[in-house]
């Protein structure tokens, strides 16, 4: 099998052509608003993140979006004044980047790059890294929250949205415990009967261990945290939370 990162970012594509809801750009009347200083970012499926987890003021800060094509996050932030720059693997997320960037008559950078390999960015780069839940595509995190750390400039902040693998050990119809964790289809073929990788792409399972912690341990400190669930389905009924959000600076 190909690199399991080229296979995701394939499918990635597949999804964005389907019409998936992380690849739809926001839109012209959006972005108008954003630059009056209202708008809603979301990096989990709903809950904003809150204004105080953004520096002050956004504009002239250089800002990376990690994994965070498709038109959403980085327009946004554009609009409020941000020096943007767009890192993502999946090139229809990152087409989606160039069309409201052409739209709306801002610069971006746009860069195609696999996050499990060194970060094409020098040290100290930016003041600000900015992630949608996208962990959950790799199989080790260590080494982005690494390199993370090194291309932030000290007192920078990455805020990230993150799974916390509850999703993972249920069926599809979110109603029967269907498989124990960590959840890993490249180690366990046993996993594609019910979610097939050619549907799901390969996806994993993190511990708060390998994120949050694994975030401290690339030298971060934590400000800040939040908890969120699906935007649908049992699970969201109950109220389960299913992901998390985290704010970090680099000390």
């Amino acid at each position: 099998m190909e690199d399991y990162t080229d296979y995701n970012a394939k499918i990635v594509d597949g999804w964005v052509e389907d019409g998936w809801e992380w690849g739809k750009p926001i839109s012209h009347d959006e972005y108008v608003a954003a630059t009056n200083g209202d708008f809603k970012l979301v990096l989990t499926p709903n809950i904003a993140v809150p204004n105080d987890w953004y520096p002050e003021p956004i504009k002239g800060k250089k800002i990376l979006g990690l994994a965070s094509g498709g038109g959403q996050q980085m327009p946004v932030l554009s609009a409020l004044g941000g020096i943007c720059t767009v890192f993502d693997y999946s090139q229809k997320q990152l087409d989606a980047e160039k069309i409201v960037a052409d739209r709306e008559g801002y610069d971006i950078e746009i860069v195609r790059g696999d996050m499990t390999k060194p970060l094409p960015f020098a040290d100290n780069s930016f003041d600000m890294i900015i992630q949608p839940v996208a962990n959950c595509y790799i199989e080790d995190v260590q080494p982005v929250w690494n390199e993370c750390y090194r291309i932030l400039k000290s007192g920078g902040r990455m805020i990230t949205g993150l799974d916390n693998g509850v999703n993972y050990i249920f069926d599809k119809s979110e109603t029967k415990l269907f498989h124990s964790l960590p959840y890993n289809p490249l180690k366990d073929a046993s996993i594609n009967e019910e979610f097939p990788i050619e549907e799901e792409g390969i996806q994993f399972s993190h511990t708060l261990n390998e994120q949050l912690r694994g975030q401290i341990k690339a030298g971060f400190q934590i400000v800040d945290l939040y908890e969120d669930t699906n935007s649908e389905g049992k699970l969201h009924d109950y109220n389960i939370p299913t992901f998390w959000a985290s704010y970090v600076i680099k000390k």
